[in-house]
């Protein structure tokens, strides 16, 4: 049996009719859009096979360079169960490294839209923005940012990045959150492999001195003594080289870290460091600069990075040479030869625990004034007993005591009863959830309530108790009812729906 197309069916009817002296050769090769000697070879074709020469040699054959179905059912359940989350070429040369399968992205394209499963790329409709080109050389211009993102593991982590302008040269490590301590460590880390830039390109945000903290930004006073110039961005699209650099980071490392079972800050932080940027980044994105002369400029030999990236807070000395600091009073231990009292003294945070304390550039000693502590409530509250107490000893008279001092003689006698049986330590509250107050209704009452309001739960509190009082005699009142489903978790309909559900599947 052969199956032809319409265009096949005509070919075969033309040549037929050629055979048969009905059209000549020239008129057929129009009819057809063929060459003369085209033509000639249908007719001889024709001659020796009849109708089986318009049909493809190669027809229902499979091509010699096919990948094997197996490998495509292979690749597609790899991409289900394990390469979910990667994009078409990072499939590929997962592919390729890890399962030792060479597949071409546009043959994956194929594969993986059989299975709807395709990372769709972003696609926004954005304004029109001019191009800016890149800068000349590095250490003119770096990017700064941080990327809140579900990086590994449950929660949310950020990474803080730098990235050069010129090279696209990236510094980044991952911090629990955007912090100041975390954006001056990623800096610190680019000036003592590369040293100074030029200029930091970021966004408005307050870490680097924006509209809300621009008098006391850690980063803006690190910037200032380091000499390097902060530029605010007036848009994301404005620092766009660190911002694409993000899409990169969520779309290539997150799946890296899943695959290589990474769900901690320390692991994750040195495959970023020594895996993912030395082997993906600088390969793969990192450019030349268009001139090769660096712009960074070496630190200073009397510049020490320990007293310019930390967190500086300032503090006046009080009188008795004392300054206060986290809720705590510290005294200079240093000798002086003069007062500095009412200056300021600089204090650099090491850590959350520890700081130094400097003045004039001058590190001081310190140590923690030990002050009284406070009374605390319930030892105020004791003590007023107990002044109570001694009234009534030295009036000896109880309703005298009770009249100067405004506490009732139910109150004193109470008192006077525990300091004779337990001494000053019964004068103390004591916690005693067992003991049911003097207005709490019976216990046998507020169990019938409580099954009554479960048999019933969509009853409201007054239904219930006009219920209890007709049926029991029970006599209650409805705020009675309602303090009894405060104390047993049932003062709303859908709690004594699930506790009567509950008792009933138990049952």
């Amino acid at each position: 049996m052969i199956v032809m197309d319409s265009k096949a069916q005509l070919t075969v009817d033309i040549i037929a009719k050629v055979v048969e002296g009905r059209i000549t050769i020239g008129n057929a090769a129009k009819l057809l859009s063929k060459s003369r000697r085209t033509i000639e070879r249908y007719v001889k074709r024709y001659q020796e096979v009849g109708i089986q020469f318009a049909v493809h040699g190669n027809s229902g054959k499979s091509p010699p360079n096919k990948t094997p179905t197996s490998i495509k059912k292979a690749v597609q359940v790899l991409i289900k169960e394990k390469y979910f989350d990667l994009n078409l070429l990072h499939l590929a040369e997962q592919l390729e490294a890890n399962e030792n399968i060479s597949v071409k992205r546009e043959t994956l394209r194929g594969w993986a839209h059989d299975i709807h499963h395709v990372k769709r790329a972003k696609r926004r409709r954005g304004k029109i923005r001019k191009r800016r080109e890149r800068m000349e050389a590095p250490g003119l211009m770096m990017q700064m940012d941080g990327s809140p993102h579900r990086w590994f593991g449950d929660k949310k982590h950020c990474l803080i990045a730098m990235i050069d302008d010129a090279t696209s040269e990236v510094y980044a490590e991952f911090f629990p959150s955007e912090t100041t301590a975390g954006c001056l460590k990623v800096m610190r880390d680019c000036i003592e492999r590369k040293g100074v830039f030029k200029t930091l390109y970021v966004d408005r945000a307050g870490i680097f001195g924006g509209p809300k903290r621009c008098n006391f930004s850690q980063m803006q006073r690190a910037c200032e003594e380091l000499g390097i110039e902060i530029i605010f961005a007036n848009s994301p699209q404005g620092k766009g080289r660190v911002e694409r650099a993000f899409d990169t980071f969520q779309d290539r490392l997150v799946p890296e870290l899943r695959l290589n079972n990474i769900r901690d800050l320390t692991s994750a932080n040195a495959y970023l460091k020594h895996v993912f940027i030395p082997q993906f980044w600088q390969s793969k994105i990192q450019v030349k600069s268009k001139h090769q002369a660096s712009e960074f400029t070496a630190l200073n030999k009397h510049t020490n990075l320990d007293d310019i990236c930390v967190i500086k807070e300032h503090r006046k000395i009080r009188n008795d040479h004392t300054f206060s600091y986290g809720n705590k009073f510290y005294l200079i231990d240093s000798p002086l030869k003069h007062s500095i009292a009412n200056q300021k003294i600089e204090i650099r945070k090491t850590n959350k625990k520890d700081f130094t304390a400097h003045f004039a550039g001058r590190r001081l000693k310190v140590s923690e004034v030990n002050e009284p502590s406070k009374l605390a409530t319930e030892d105020l509250t004791v003590q007023k007993k107990l002044e109570v107490l001694a009234l009534v000893e030295k009036l000896g008279n109880v309703s005298e005591a009770s009249r100067q001092s405004g506490v009732s003689r139910d109150t004193i006698y109470r008192h006077l009863k525990l300091v004779k049986q337990g001494g000053v330590d019964a004068l103390k509250r004591q916690e005693t959830p067992n003991i049911r107050h003097k207005n709490c209704v019976n216990m046998a009452i507020e169990k019938a309530v409580v099954q009554f309001s479960i048999e019933h739960p969509h009853l409201g509190q007054q239904k219930v108790a006009m219920k209890l009082t007709e049926a029991l005699g029970i006599d209650i009142s409805p705020n009675g009812v309602r303090s009894v489903w405060l104390r047993n978790n049932m003062n709303t309909t859908a709690l004594r729906v699930d506790k009567s559900q509950s008792l009933k599947k138990s049952a």
